[in-house]
């Protein structure tokens, strides 16, 4: 018989899937529409590694389900080329970072080829490439015409290693992201921005109509954009004719404010520091401005902070209280200073704690009016969040919290003293980027005029040749160098003017090459708003990163452009698919440094081929976990391929010497094939790969049963029907081996094109359902048992199943979740 050869077959039809275009895809309104993508890859000098190869092979295998379904799909590849790791190997080598990107999409290809991607090539995009960049620097002069572009100049953070500014997201520990042991800077520079709290409200309002992203994804761009409704109160300083405007989401608390507290970065933190604490005050905030925000806002590290030696006057009650810096309070959120109430905030409690400040508590949860000396023993190592009523609070004894709010917000605001105040986290997004590789910003600058959006039709502004790329580390970029090309005329008055010199944050190109995607090659703008309406949303979004920055970006730009009658819809991505990691052995993080990255190219010419390793990344575990990476998982993939090959090829041979007959199917076969392709089916539509696999390797194994009571030269018909079906479930996680054995066993076109199976319910209802067995949510078994079973006999079967108790063993079983007559899930 002949045998399983990867690498034969896969390059059979690597070759005949490209010379056949069998994958380009048109506009056709006659036909249901699936636009499935991951998210842009940038193609660094190591390639692909394997974890990589699970996002694409969730995105191909999700791309070739709907083709089979009859849907007309859009799957593409473009390269997210600009950025920092190219450019700083060309610094290291002196070799231009065009020529080093352009080696490396070469690589890339290379690889997403041979795993077998079932990509429209034709539709390619490179954000490096003019004719891409052209209409990136156009959406910024969109942006700028509407005042949501705009420069400003403000502290920001900046990276001594990069030689630029970072966005905030970008800091990480206090160190910059691509450099993890060395600290950012602060500099007050001069950059651009994007206004993208302009739509901070209607970003946040649009996540409840996404019901098909992860709600852990939704939940970080709520905390990130960071809603806050409350009010804004003006403290004056004591002795002084200053005023501090504070926020607050709790004014009802404000008779237990006990102190102040400013951001460091606060304008008035060196005119209210005194001579006597100027000293301390300067050396905190020297340390505090280096912590990124998200260290700032750790609430399990020490609050830490400095006494300014000043005072403020509480409105309410006239009391004197404390003014203090700490960064446990962010410039960014409300004013930069916060009135602070320890009994109320677990933050200000652990603050007063520390430092001895007084804690008042003013709303009792049990509705009890008490004495003071009564709340100071209540309330010892304790803080009350909710709501309650007042005490200690004057004239608004004993009313609820809630009633309190807006009458202590009217008392002062008929003082000019508050104002109800809604605010956001937050921050218009920093462009600016201080480095050569990247796209130059459209923006000229006249001395009369001020800056000026260079004329479409002189877009695109031309990235040009430099003879050094080492960062200046100063405020402009080395283009600043090239007079001749900074030096222009003023499009406005014809004066001498000059070019903008910072380039834009990768981040702009990747905000909307799905809708370039839609409309590659036209010439004539960004994109079609036919096409874009025909193909968007996308119906599936691929990846593991960027839960906050690049999903948001594309968010915001999307409502812009809606709002500019470019698009149809608001929301990008419909169906947003955020896989886990795949990591080295032992857990720990693939990368170049470690040593640990494994090559997709290694496993596959060691023999087992693309088929078998896209069959494990999707069978490791379920496709939302991380899971660690076994050498051992691929040799299982590719035993269960060699049975299915084995099989099949039996069938080949076997049916040649059967007699034509017209015996009707036997009826266990039809039973198995319609359950299985009824399973395979559910499982893909939820996404659950590891178990349609499974599904399919159990019906592998019923077919080698049957071979001995039923052999293809006594039914012919039966096993033409299950091999067959067979097939055509496995195809969409190997492509290559079910193409080959299509071609013999069906002679018709492409197995890719070819109808996915549909199941009959009436060989559905029996009394004996299968049992998937997850434990921690990968899948370790199956058992058969009765459809009905109560739970406690489906867990009592599920732990003495074989290949289930080996993992139990020794182990504690915390609980175990029971989907009745489909799943058990033991977490040990």
């Amino acid at each position: 018989m002949k045998q399983y050869n990867p690498k034969a077959i896969e390059t059979k039809w690597q070759k005949e899937w490209n010379r056949s275009k069998l994958y380009e895809v048109s506009e056709d309104p006659n036909k249901p529409k699936a636009y499935i993508t991951a998210m842009f890859p940038y193609p660094s000098g190591t390639g692909l590694h394997v974890g990589h190869v699970r996002n694409y092979s969730i995105t191909d295998t999700l791309a070739r389900y709907h083709r089979q379904k009859g849907c007309n799909v859009l799957t593409t590849v473009g390269w997210d080329a600009f950025g920092l790791p190219a450019e700083n190997y060309a610094i290291k080598t002196g070799i231009h970072p065009a020529k080093v990107t352009a080696e490396n999409i070469v690589n890339f290809k290379s690889q997403l080829k041979r795993i077998g991607m079932s990509y429209d090539w034709s539709r390619e995009i490179n954000t490096t490439d003019p004719q891409y960049y052209k209409w990136t620097q156009w959406i910024f002069l969109q942006l700028f015409e509407n005042n949501l572009a705009y420069q400003a100049e403000s502290l920001q953070w900046w990276c001594p290693e990069c030689k630029t500014v970072l966005a905030n997201e970008q800091v990480i520990d206090g160190c910059c992201w691509r450099h993890e042991d060395i600290p950012a800077e602060k500099k007050r520079l001069k950059q651009w921005f994007f206004r993208i709290t302009e739509y901070a409200e209607d970003l946040l309002a649009g996540l409840d109509d996404l019901p098909e992203w992860p709600e852990k994804i939704k939940s970080m761009q709520r905390n990130w954009i960071g809603k806050s409704q409350g009010a804004e109160i003006d403290f004056k300083v004591d002795n002084s004719d200053k005023t501090i405007k504070t926020f607050t989401t709790r004014i009802d608390t404000i008779y237990g404010a006990t102190y102040l507290v400013l951001a460091p970065e606060h304008p008035l933190v060196d005119e209210l520091a005194t001579k006597d604490n100027q000293s301390d005050v300067d050396k905190y905030v020297s340390k505090a401005v280096l912590k990124s925000e998200i260290d700032r806002q750790d609430e399990d590290k020490p609050k830490t902070g400095v006494f300014t030696g000043s005072y403020a006057i509480n409105p309410v009650n006239q009391e004197k209280i404390p003014i203090w810096v700490a960064d446990y309070v962010l410039m960014g959120y409300g004013s930069g200073a916060i009135m602070a109430v320890p009994a109320h905030d677990m933050r200000d409690y652990d603050f007063a704690a520390k430092y001895e400040l007084p804690i008042i508590n003013v709303i009792n949860p049990d509705g009890e009016n008490k004495n003071q000396e009564q709340e100071d023993s209540d309330n010892k190592g304790e803080v009350y969040t909710e709501e309650g009523l007042l005490t200690n609070s004057g004239k608004y004894d004993g009313i609820s919290s809630e009633d309190m709010r807006p009458q202590v917000i009217d008392d002062l605001s008929k003082q000019g003293l508050a104002e109800a105040k809604t605010t956001y986290k937050l921050r218009d997004w920093l462009i600016s980027r201080q480095r050569y590789w990247g796209v130059p910003i459209p923006i000229i600058h006249c001395q009369d005029c001020g800056p000026v959006a260079v004329p479409e039709d002189q877009l695109p502004v031309e990235l040009p040749e430099v003879d050094s790329f080492i960062p200046t580390g100063g405020e402009r970029s080395v283009l600043a160098t090239i007079d001749s090309w900074v030096n222009v005329d003023c499009p406005e008055c014809g004066g001498a003017a000059q070019r903008e010199t910072d380039t834009m944050d990768g981040y702009a190109c990747s905000s909307w090459y799905y809708l370039r995607y839609t409309d590659a090659n036209n010439d004539k703008s960004a994109w079609d708003k036919e096409n874009s309406d025909y193909w968007m949303p996308l119906d599936y979004y691929c990846g593991g990163d960027h839960a906050v920055s690049h999903l948001l970006y594309s968010r915001f730009w999307m409502r812009f452009f809606y709002d500019q009658g470019l698009v149809s819809i608001k929301e990008p991505v419909k169906r947003l698919v955020f896989n886990g990691y795949i990591n080295a052995e032992g857990g720990v993080k693939m990368s170049k440094s470690k040593g640990n990255v494994v090559d997709p190219l290694d496993i596959i010419d060691s023999g087992y081929g693309a088929d078998s390793l896209r069959l494990y990344e999707l069978f490791i575990a379920p496709y939302e976990l991380n899971a660690s990476w076994d050498p051992q998982g691929v040799v299982g993939t590719y035993r269960f391929l060699n049975r299915v090959w084995n099989v099949s090829r039996e069938y080949l041979e076997d049916s040649r010497n059967a007699s034509d007959n017209n015996q009707e199917v036997e009826s266990e076969m039809l039973v198995q094939t319609h359950r299985t392709i009824k399973k395979v089916t559910d499982d893909l539509d939820r996404l659950s790969f590891n178990t349609a696999i499974a599904g399919l390797m159990e019906y592998v194994n019923y077919l080698y049963k049957a071979k001995e009571s039923l052999s293809p030269n006594q039914n012919n018909q039966s096993w033409q029907f299950a091999i067959e079906n067979l097939l055509l479930l496995l195809a969409p996680f190997a492509p290559h081996i079910t193409e080959e054995l299509w071609s013999e066993v069906s002679g018709k076109d492409s197995i890719h094109l070819s109808n996915w199976p549909k199941w009959d319910d009436k060989y559905l209802s029996e009394d004996e359902v299968t049992i998937i067995i997850q434990i921690n949510g990968k899948l370790r078994g199956q058992v058969n048992i009765a459809k009905g079973s109560s739970e406690e006999d489906i867990e009592a079967a599920a732990r003495k199943e074989s290949s289930v108790q080996s993992y139990l063993e020794g182990k504690e079983i915390k609980k175990a979740v029971v989907v009745p007559d489909k799943l058990i899930n033991f977490v040990i």
